[in-house]
C-alpha cells in the first residue's frame, strides 16, 4: 500500500517536471526565441528615381471675357464647357440706344456734307466775282488816269474789288469750317459705332468655357466676367514637391501624371517650371508639370499625383529599399554572419518607384543582408541571435 501511494507521489512529480520542461521549451522557442529574418542579396538591375509630388489641375491661362460698357444681356451663344474659337461671337448687349447715337451720328456727317458743297459752291462763285471786280477796277483805274471818268467812280471799283475779296476769304473759311465739322462728325459716327460694336462680345482666343458667371438679363458693368476661358495648351499640374527630393528635378525632365478620375492611367508630361520659394511650414516647393498632349476633358482643380524621373542607371548593384536602416545617423544594413546580426554602413544611391535602393558603396556583393517586418527591424542589435528563414 504503502509502495502504491510513493508511486503515485512520484508520478505526479514527473508530471509536474514534464510541465515545466515543456513550459521551459515552448518559452524559449516563442517569447525567448531569436527574430527570424529573411536574408537577401545585392543584385544588378536597371533603376529609375522618381520624385513624387501631389498637387491639382490648373490653368496657366485663364481669362475673364468682359463688357467695355455697361449694359443689359440680351443673348448669351455659348455655356460652360463649350470648345470656342477666337472671334467666335459669345454674347449680345441691349444696343437700341447706341443704334439711335450711330444715325444720329451719321445724319450729321451727311447734313455736314450737303453744307460743304453750298459752301464750295458759294467759294467759286465769289472767286468769279472777285476776278470780275479786279478787272472792273483796273479798268476804271485807268481810264480815271486819262480822266476819262471820276476819280470817285473808279474808287467805287476799287472798293467794291476789296469787298470781293473779303467774300472769298469768308467763304474760304466757312469751307475749312464745314470740313473740320465733318471731321467732328465722324469721329463721332467712329465712335458711334464703337459702342455698337462693344455690345457683341466676342472670344479673345481658343479655349474651353471654364464658368458662365452671368445669366440673360443680367447688367454687366465694365470689368465683370461673363465668362471665364481658359486655354487647354497651357493646363498642367501644380505639384508640391517635398524639398528633400529636390535632387535631380529640372525644367524639361520626363514625368508621368495620374488623375484622381482616371486612377491607374498614366499621361505623360514634363516640368515647365520649377518655383522659387519654398513653403516655410510644409517645405515644400511648387513645381509645374505640363502635359505632353492638352488634355481634351479636363477639370481644374482636380487632385493629381506626378512622379518625376529624376534619373535613370542600368546594371546597378541594388537591394530591396527595406533592408537599409538608419543607426546612429548612419545608413547602413544588417548583416548575418554565424547567425548573428552586424550593422554595416553603405552609401545609398537612387531609389527606385519598386521599391528597390542603389548601393554605391559599403558593400561587395558577397554579403546575406537580413530583413525582416520594420517593427522587428528596429529591436535588432549588434550580436543579436538571428534564425534565417529558408
Amino acid at each position: 500500500m504503502n509502495l502504491l501511494k510513493s508511486l503515485a507521489r512520484k508520478k505526479k512529480y514527473l508530471l509536474w517536471l514534464v510541465v515545466l520542461v515543456a513550459g521551459g521549451i515552448a518559452l524559449k522557442m516563442t517569447l525567448l526565441a531569436p527574430p527570424t529574418v529573411k536574408v537577401v542579396g545585392i543584385e544588378k538591375r536597371d533603376l529609375t528615381a522618381q520624385v513624387y509630388g501631389n498637387g491639382t489641375v490648373e490653368a496657366k491661362v485663364m481669362v475673364g471675357v468682359s463688357s467695355k460698357i455697361t449694359g443689359r444681356i440680351v443673348e448669351l451663344y455659348a455655356d460652360q464647357g463649350d470648345q470656342v474659337k477666337r472671334g467666335q461671337l459669345l454674347a449680345k448687349l441691349e444696343n437700341d440706344d447706341f443704334r439711335h447715337q450711330e444715325q444720329q451720328s451719321e445724319a450729321g456727317l451727311s447734313r455736314s456734307a450737303a453744307t460743304l458743297s453750298v459752301e464750295q459752291a458759294t467759294l467759286q462763285k465769289a472767286k468769279s466775282n472777285l476776278i470780275l471786280a479786279e478787272k472792273n477796277a483796273q479798268r476804271f483805274k485807268t481810264l480815271s488816269e486819262k480822266n476819262l471818268v471820276s476819280k470817285l467812280e473808279a474808287e467805287q471799283y476799287d472798293t467794291a474789288c476789296q469787298v470781293a475779296r473779303e467774300e472769298v476769304a469768308r467763304s474760304q473759311a466757312a469751307v475749312e469750317a464745314v470740313k473740320m465739322e465733318q471731321q467732328v462728325g465722324r469721329a463721332g459716327v467712329g465712335f458711334a459705332r464703337s459702342k455698337v460694336a462693344d455690345t457683341l462680345i466676342y472670344a479673345p482666343q481658343d479655349g474651353v468655357i471654364i464658368t458662365r458667371d452671368l445669366e440673360k438679363g443680367a447688367t454687366v458693368s465694365p470689368g465683370m466676367a461673363i465668362f471665364t476661358l481658359a486655354d487647354p495648351r497651357t493646363v498642367w499640374v501644380k505639384a508640391n514637391v517635398d524639398e528633400s527630393l529636390l535632387k535631380g528635378v529640372a525644367v524639361g525632365k520626363k514625368a508621368m501624371i495620374t488623375l484622381r478620375s482616371a486612377q491607374g492611367e498614366q499621361l505623360p508630361g514634363q516640368v515647365a517650371r520649377l518655383g522659387h520659394q519654398s513653403d516655410r511650414v510644409t517645405e515644400e516647393l511648387e513645381v509645374d508639370v505640363a502635359f505632353s498632349e492638352p488634355l481634351k476633358n479636363f477639370h481644374l482643380g482636380e487632385q493629381a499625383d506626378v512622379y518625376i524621373i529624376a534619373g535613370m542607371k542600368t546594371a546597378v548593384p541594388s537591394l530591396p529599399s527595406a533592408s537599409l536602416v538608419s543607426k546612429d545617423k548612419k545608413r547602413g544594413v544588417w548583416l548575418v554572419k554565424n547567425w548573428k546580426l552586424t550593422f554595416k554602413e553603405v552609401t545609398a544611391g537612387i531609389t527606385d518607384r519598386r521599391n528597390f535602393s542603389e548601393i554605391v558603396a559599403g558593400l561587395d556583393g558577397s554579403e546575406r543582408i537580413a530583413m525582416a517586418p520594420l517593427p522587428e527591424m528596429a529591436k535588432f542589435r549588434e550580436g543579436m541571435k538571428v534564425r534565417v528563414t529558408p
